[in-house]
């Protein structure tokens, strides 16, 4: 039954699925891998530098840009990992986490009758954000196993309606790491169509397999790409919800516009401290690049042994499966039916495609949990799979 308070843009969006999963997750004691979010928290001097904010009394509204050592941090990071040049000052934006700042994007660069090119499956924020823009969106499909896509798919999915490219790399929930030719020919379509691009890069720290491609860094893309990332996927403090925006000035301005009337600012005191975070060494970039890295390949095997075709991830921390390996065919009924049967959450990516078919049969389970979580999970999925 439709909802008569929502517009009829947004009805097909009501509780998500991680909502439900996570009720489930704890109605029935299971162990949640649905979630994207670490059981653990990031860097002890991440965490000492929220505290020492709040006592020093950072605690009232921040500039609505970001405090500026946030902001200068954010462009010396993006020159330091991807050799990008941003000016503090009015070319990066703080948000409330990167879903923020993607959501301000749809709404202050597309509206009614335009277009927007993305890939599916999707995380549920784009077809949201979309919506309330009023724009439209045009969708390519990534195809298992190997999350390939057709060329000429993309190509037709371009029309003279296509206002912007939403493209998320490392891309969740697949995993997939877009290659140097994949993001050229990305690139050669945005500039071909004048359009804007804008780029979910929070996984940026987490490629295992390839290379991370900031698009922004490719022939003709600098002057029309917004590009996006998040403290919550670098660090693992997640609840602090601080992302951030970085672009030419006037995508910029726009997107600082919409803001402005949704959050306005967030988490004075978290800003001071990510500030400090992205200021860490190697040592801790790489560190957590390979922490990951081994809890992907620990989780992998444990779910090839249960006898789950796994699709391995090149990057994220998002692990799929196909579950027709083990005679299934419908991944809702699947994950919903997978608490009570199995005492574990995983969530079913059909929810995450226009096209339906193409993901019925695929799930995917988060393995950002500690050790022993994972264990656990893989010792009652073996019995109840059995």
């Amino acid at each position: 039954m439709s909802n008569p308070f929502l517009t009829d843009r947004l009805q097909e969006f009501g509780t998500t699925i991680f909502t439900q999963m996570s009720a489930l997750a704890v109605e029935t004691n299971s162990v949640n891998l649905g979630q994207g979010f670490p059981d653990s928290d990031g860097p002890a001097e991440v965490a000492e530098a929220a505290r020492r904010a709040i006592a020093d009394g950072h605690n009232q509204y921040p500039p609505l840009p970001g405090i500026a050592p946030l902001r200068e941090a954010v462009a010396e990071h993006r020159r330091r990992f991807r050799g990008q040049d941003f000016d503090p000052d009015g070319e990066v934006l703080v948000t409330a986490g990167a879903t923020e700042a993607l959501a301000a994007a749809m709404l202050a660069l597309t509206g009614p009758g335009d277009e927007v090119v993305t890939f599916e499956p999707y995380y549920d924020s784009y077809a949201a954000g979309i919506a309330l823009s009023g724009a439209t969106r045009r969708v390519v499909t990534l195809q298992a196993p190997d999350w390939s896509f057709d060329p000429d798919a993309l190509r037709a999915a371009f029309t003279p309606a296509t206002k912007a490219l939403l493209l998320n790399t490392p891309h969740n929930p697949t995993g997939k790491v877009f290659s140097r030719d994949e993001m050229m020919l990305i690139a050669e379509l945005c500039c071909e169509h004048d359009i804007v691009a804008v780029t979910d890069e929070v996984y940026e720290h987490l490629v295992f397999d390839g290379e991370h491609i900031a698009l922004a860094t490719l022939p003709g893309m600098a002057e029309r790409t917004l590009t996006v990332s998040s403290a919550g996927k670098i660090f693992s403090f997640t609840g602090w919800k601080i992302g951030w925006a970085c672009g030419p000035a006037e995508l910029v301005a726009a997107v600082r516009t919409a803001k402005q009337f949704l959050t306005f600012v967030s988490g004075a005191p978290f800003q001071h401290a990510v500030a400090v975070g992205l200021r860490l060494g190697d040592d801790f970039f790489d560190g957590y690049t390979a922490e990951m890295k081994a809890k992907r390949d620990r989780l992998c095997a444990g779910l090839a042994g249960t006898g789950l075709e796994v699709l391995v991830p090149e990057g994220t921390y998002f692990a799929s499966c196909d579950i027709r390996s083990i005679g299934e065919t419908n991944g809702i009924d699947f994950c919903l039916g997978l608490p009570e049967r199995a005492g574990v959450v995983a969530v079913p990516t059909m929810v995450f495609y226009d096209d339906r078919e193409a993901g019925a049969p695929i799930i995917r389970f988060a393995f950002c949990k500690k050790d022993e979580v994972l264990d656990e999970a893989v010792r009652r999925l073996g019995a109840g799979l059995a």
